[in-house]
């Protein structure tokens, strides 16, 4: 069955104490209105997102991701509300499907449970221990509803009920082109509900929802449940997949991120956008952000920051690489290697860092085959180090270097005998 979708994004979300619109607040790495447009596109290719509150910059945001999807500003000063908000929706297909963009865990799977109904409008609902603030959903013992009522209009006797509503619907389309004029702001609030819709219609059903699933985020405190939500699900699947997690709570994966073959991630690792690993073991305590891994360790404490990739290479402790090719090089330990290229049998002494940056510019240093570069050496951008070159330690090198060469500038050593003592005085 082919549906369209709305998506209201239009609230204040005054409850985030946040300058920043609701939905545009982060889970795993992207914005909650972003996760919800995605599982969307699943099941639909007419999607409206509904706007208000700092419109442009949602819907700038959204654009670099989605180009295929219509934006409406909603008509807020007159028609304030739930049902305002869908009023300048003009579904393609028979059947709208309403969504929150403040739901990040909402799957495709669950929005397709909602077109298994043959009724007029399928809204979602579920038990609730402390129902308070949510709308109170009248029904039957056959699910079928007979209205809504919304906490700040519910009499004492309604406050009772447990069943509350999850906030997403199916409508069908003709029933909402005759019934949205119909709506009044006659209510506490002075809006207009899309819960008012429910009692326009005889013919009405509850789909039972999961509650963690259909959450909406209000606050700081909700974000982060959704979050560890949303990262159980990311490493479950995973780890189904084959791939072994030591303390799987510690690690924080976004919700981009590839990871194929056999891979090892250990406690205390982050992998952020636009990583992908392939048959990589990845120590402790790492940083790896949109970058490529393949048939290599990282680690422990290393950072690997974007636009680089690393094969069949070891990158050991406290290491950071950025905007680096790196295949088939060994980096033991404290060591900075940024817009580098380097090439198989290279080994990186610790402590060597490439200098790519004079304050105005970046410059790229590159690296050839089967090079020793000893500790504390410093490649001042733009260099270039052929093949089968040695570097001593301490060296700094400030030209480019043939290949099958030694370089080493260091300065000659100088021992002053006695020195000490007349520094510091007798203090044997």
């Amino acid at each position: 069955m082919k549906v369209s979708v709305a998506i209201m994004a239009a609230g204040l979300g005054t409850r985030m104490k946040s300058n920043l619109p609701k939905v545009m607040h982060c889970i795993s790495g992207f914005e909650m209105l972003y996760h919800i447009i995605k599982e969307a596109k699943k099941v639909s290719d007419d999607i409206h997102i509904i706007l208000y509150h700092q419109a442009d910059l949602i819907k700038d945001k959204m654009n670099k991701y989605f180009n295929d999807v219509h934006f409406i500003i909603q008509d807020h000063a007159n028609f304030p509300g739930t049902g305002g908000a869908i009023m300048g929706v003009n579904p393609k297909y028979e059947k709208l499907l309403v969504l929150n963009g403040d739901m990040p865990l909402l799957q495709a799977k669950d929005m397709q449970n909602f077109t298994h109904f043959n009724a007029e409008v399928v809204m979602s609902a579920f038990t609730c221990k402390e129902p308070f603030g949510y709308g109170r959903v009248m029904m039957d013992s056959d699910n079928n509803v007979t209205k809504i009522v919304e906490e700040k209009d519910a009499t004492p006797q309604e406050k009772k009920v447990t069943s509350v509503n999850a906030g997403v619907y199916l409508f069908n389309t003709p029933f909402l082109q005759e019934n949205l004029p119909k709506l009044t702001n006659e209510n506490a609030q002075k809006e207009y509900y899309i819960t008012d819709l429910i009692g326009l219609s005889h013919n009405v059903k509850a789909l039972i929802v999961d509650e963690e699933t259909f959450m909406g985020v209000n606050s700081k405190y909700h974000l982060s449940i959704a979050e560890n939500l949303m990262q159980e699900r990311i490493k479950k699947e995973f780890m189904e997949k084959g791939v072994l997690m030591r303390l799987p709570q510690s690690i924080y994966i976004e919700a981009d991120v590839e990871i194929e073959g056999e891979c090892i991630l250990e406690n205390g690792v982050s992998l952020l956008k636009g990583t992908k690993l392939l048959n990589s073991h990845v120590k402790s305590n790492c940083v790896i952000e949109k970058s490529t891994i393949s048939n290599s360790s990282i680690g422990p404490m290393a950072r690997i920051r974007p636009d680089s990739v690393i094969e069949n290479s070891h990158i050991g402790n406290f290491v950071e690489v950025k905007k680096s090719t790196l295949n088939g090089v060994k980096a033991g330990h404290l060591s900075y290697l940024g817009d580098a290229s380097i090439d198989e049998g290279t080994n990186i002494g610790c402590g060597t860092i490439t200098c790519n940056y004079d304050g105005k510019g970046k410059y790229k240093t590159i690296i050839g085959k089967n090079v020793f570069i000893g500790s504390d050496t410093q490649l001042i951008a733009p260099v270039n180090i052929e093949d089968n070159v040695i570097i001593a330690s301490g060296t700094t090198v400030t030209k480019n270097i043939k290949k099958g060469s030694l370089a080493i500038n260091r300065a000659p050593l100088k021992i002053v005998e006695n020195f000490f003592y007349k520094f510091f005085g007798d203090k044997k």
